[in-house]
């Protein structure tokens, strides 16, 4: 039976591809499709995203899925707005869908989500229809390899409400002055180990899996220790954007708001984790280890 065979690298002058889904793609064909086609592909210096927006007309929460979430991310349940991160879960499987496609040039496996940035101009209401548009804004290079910068978009009546912006990071080999100056930190972000402490949170061995369950994201590293085994892990991880709304709710953002995390190590199941905040600034540690810095602020 014949190896699929990627497709040309597109070019930047390419024209624009839109595809419109009839509903929510099915996550594992879409992980299954992604491991199939990455020995095929290379990530390297010369790579460009692709010019395809992915776009689900009517997209809205579940029920039970949000109820779920709000409870193992420490939402307090509010029936006239959806958590901050939640647009993430809606647009998440259209990224999956764009970055499984043959025309991606970065391999699905190994990917590591970096950071999010997130503008919330308003929330959404819980019953609220949305379209939902993602697309690959760039690649860049970074210190580590390259990264491909992931947009989302919701829109209500055609007004954006709510938009992030994703990194995920290739790790390949990169030149020597590549790993100088690309991926710098910011000067001006806050030291997340003088942070004062607020929290400190108890994390159970199965918290990738009732995660998995509420957010649909079921990547084999995140649901047991033998399945994480398999990737390098010596024990299942906790999802990085639940690191994320879990702060972001000790935060209590709501409202116009805008957000910036950066995941900066995994955290093994079971932990203790401390959260420490001041002002908009937070983070997530154990002893001297990071796992995530953030901060919110007010948009406009």
């Amino acid at each position: 039976m014949p190896h699929p065979q990627p497709d040309p690298q597109p070019h930047a002058g390419d024209r624009p591809r839109t595809v419109t889904l009839g509903g929510p793609p099915s996550l594992p064909p879409l992980l299954a499709r992604g491991a199939l086609l990455s020995p095929l592909k290379k990530a390297g210096p010369g790579a460009v995203a692709p010019p395809t927006r992915i776009v689900l007309p009517g997209a809205r929460a579940d029920a039970g899925r949000l109820a779920a979430y709000e409870e193992i991310c420490g939402f307090a349940p509010d029936r006239a707005a959806l958590p901050v991160t939640y647009p993430h879960l809606l647009g998440f499987p259209l990224q999956m869908r764009l970055m499984s496609e043959r025309a991606f040039p970065l391999p699905l496996l190994g990917l590591v989500h970096t950071s999010i940035s997130i503008e919330q101009h308003r929330a959404l209401h819980p019953l609220a229809e949305s379209e939902v548009t993602v697309y690959a804004d760039r690649l860049a290079p970074h210190r580590r390899g390259t990264e491909a910068h992931l947009v989302t978009e919701a829109r209500v009546d055609g007004a954006l409400v709510w938009e992030s912006r994703s990194t995920y990071l290739a790790r390949h080999a990169v030149p020597a002055e590549q790993r100088e100056h690309a991926g710098a930190p910011q000067p001006d972000a806050p030291d997340p180990l003088t942070l004062p402490e607020a929290a400190e949170w108890k994390l159970p061995g199965d918290l990738g899996r009732r995660y998995g369950a509420a957010s649909g994201d079921r990547n084999p590293i995140h649901l047991h220790p033998l399945t994480a085994r398999l990737f390098g892990f010596p024990r299942a991880i906790a999802h990085g954007m639940w690191t994320v709304a879990r702060c972001l709710a000790a935060q209590r953002a709501t409202g116009p708001v805008r957000v910036r995390a950066e995941f900066k190590a995994p955290v093994l199941l079971p932990a203790t984790v401390t959260y420490a905040a001041e002002g908009g600034d937070f983070a997530l540690r154990s002893g001297e280890r990071v796992h995530l810095t953030g901060s919110t602020g007010p948009l406009g």
